[in-house]
């Protein structure tokens, strides 16, 4: 056993703030703690230590907000949250809660009001507020929203709080859906699509019945949808070991099937939720290199372990373009271990991943030292130069994608900030991404203080994910639960059952559709080999 780091964490028993250690075990990584009550707990942090010392050298850490909500001058993290002086990212996706209604109720899901026994619905003007709170935040304003739930598709509102939200200025706004209404109703996919909605975060957890029973037979018709509006689909599979582990490939070939429309997959290993004995957690718990094995196992090799990265290294992009524009910049500066990511483009209906073709580490080096350089006063039309001319240095042109301008892109993108040039890369390539959210047995205290996607509360505060939802006792649940009311008072006020709410599957009717049948085959094709 060898001590990595040592940080903070809490009790899952009795949430008492306890110091923590991760340890390297037999090729793993763990995190150890102990309570003076409730005695010791381990659990598993990274299925790969060579996956951790990776990530590990790409860490980098943002400069979080100079104008924190929180004032206090001794926060304790994680229970002063608010953004506090200490916490070291500013908000790069914001979640909005529309409602904690769902026309669902998925086992593994750890808000909706069925399960919280009473309706959580903010006002458009606490909305609003909130939007402004958000765009307050200095000196980086937040500028992506995701607007979720429950199921915000619920809302009668919600294509006037899309509108809204895009008044303020915020360039990208997030739909977090199971798409059954968006799938029933093309006039709303439409509505939103208008209204200014960029992308739907769908979930999507298996290409059958078996692994994916929330929207399987709704999913062929939203992409129909989305197609005739140009809307863009994210895939977001929660990731299940034991349960939908096997189907990751699988989950990724249908979204490269329908590259056109799903600009990304976005694993999610599951967060266990509550209190669970340690037989069940070793059951389900599946980590982020768990994940990419999977992967490289069920794409014959195509995708490997060394062709993803952690999200700090974006950092390395934006600190180049903010020493060159001498402005702050958007920072992805998550902790290592949250999360990784890469690029497929197709290549003449094959996977050919970004690291293919560009030396992708290489490129990140070279621009911290462009960086460094810019920051000891260089002249930002020599590095300009300089850069284009040494792009191709990292480019293999014999290996990149026909009729791919890389080069170009790259430039156009870094020093004359177009950034419809990054749109032009996303339309080209399939965004494979996978965010590791915490829950209370493997919880370290030096993500949340580093977490980058966050909460905004009707209180004016803005919470990291992994204190919003992991202890909802403190935050989500403390806050909703005082701005909630009883299910007879909303029945009352709407003058309708809230039961109704609830999804009636005539899944007969959808099988005979001409895009459900159209997935059937893909699904075909991707199982047979054919892919």
């Amino acid at each position: 056993m060898k001590e990595l780091a040592k940080t903070g964490s809490v009790c899952p028993q009795c949430l008492r703030i306890l110091p923590a250690q991760i340890i390297e075990r037999d090729g793993k990584v763990w995190i150890k703690k102990e309570c003076p009550e409730h005695g010791v707990f381990e659990d598993l942090y990274f299925g790969s230590y060579e996956w951790y010392r990776r990530a590990q050298i790409f860490a980098r850490d943002g400069r979080g907000v100079l104008n924190p909500q929180v004032t206090k001058e001794n926060p304790v993290c994680p229970s002063d949250c608010g953004l506090c002086k200490m916490h070291m990212s500013h908000t790069a996706l914001a979640n909005i809660v529309l409602t904690n209604r769902c026309d669902l109720s998925c086992w593994y899901c750890f808000f909706y009001s069925g399960r919280v026994g009473y309706v959580y619905e903010p006002t458009f003007g606490e909305i609003e507020e909130m939007v402004k709170t958000l765009k307050s935040e200095q000196p980086v304003p937040c500028n992506a929203v995701q607007l979720t739930g429950g199921e915000p598709c619920l809302r009668e509102d919600l294509v006037d709080i899309i509108k809204m939200v895009k008044s303020y200025g915020v360039d990208h706004v997030q739909l977090n859906t199971n798409g059954i209404r968006l799938a029933l109703d093309p006039d709303l996919v439409e509505k939103v699509r208008a209204a200014g909605v960029n992308t739907l975060y769908l979930s999507f957890d298996g290409v059958t019945e078996k692994t994916n029973p929330k929207n399987h037979w709704e999913v062929p018709q939203l992409i129909e949808n989305c197609r005739k509006v140009g809307m863009g689909i994210v895939l977001v599979p929660t990731v299940i070991k034991s349960v939908n582990d096997h189907e990751v490939g699988d989950i990724l070939k249908f979204g490269f099937k329908n590259i056109d429309i799903i600009r990304s997959v976005n694993y999610q290993p599951v967060s266990l939720v509550g209190k669970m004995p340690r037989e069940e957690r070793e059951r389900y718990r599946i980590t982020i290199p768990d994940v990419i094995k999977n992967i490289e196992e069920q794409t014959d090799g195509i995708l490997k372990m060394d062709d993803f990265f952690p999200v700090p290294t974006a950092l390395m992009i934006s600190d180049f373009v903010e020493a060159l524009t001498k402005k702050p910049m958007y920072q992805m500066s998550s902790h290592f271990a949250c999360g990784a990511a890469t690029y497929v483009f197709n290549d003449n209906g094959k996977m050919l991943p970004l690291t293919h073709f560009i030396d992708v580490q290489g490129l990140l080096e070279y621009l911290a030292e462009k960086s460094e350089e810019l920051r000891a006063g260089k002249s930002k039309l020599l590095v300009g130069a300089k850069l284009l001319y040494s792009i191709g240095k990292f480019v293999d042109k014999k290996k990149k994608p026909k009729g791919l301008d890389i080069d170009r892109i790259i430039f156009n993108a870094l020093i004359k900030h177009e950034y419809n040039a990054i749109g032009q890369f996303h339309m080209k390539s399939l965004f494979i991404g996978m965010m590791h959210f915490m829950d209370l047995y493997n919880y370290d205290i030096e993500r949340v203080k580093r977490c980058c996607i966050h909460y905004a509360m009707n209180d004016n505060r803005i919470i990291p994910f992994c204190a919003f939802n992991v202890i909802p006792e403190w935050y989500r649940d403390k806050n909703q639960a005082a701005q909630g009311i009883s299910f007879e008072e909303w029945e009352r006020k709407t003058g309708r059952p809230l039961k109704q709410d609830l999804y009636k599957r005539d899944a007969e009717k959808l099988k005979a559709s001409e895009a459900y049948k159209k997935f059937v085959w893909q699904v075909e094709e991707i199982k047979s080999g054919k892919f």
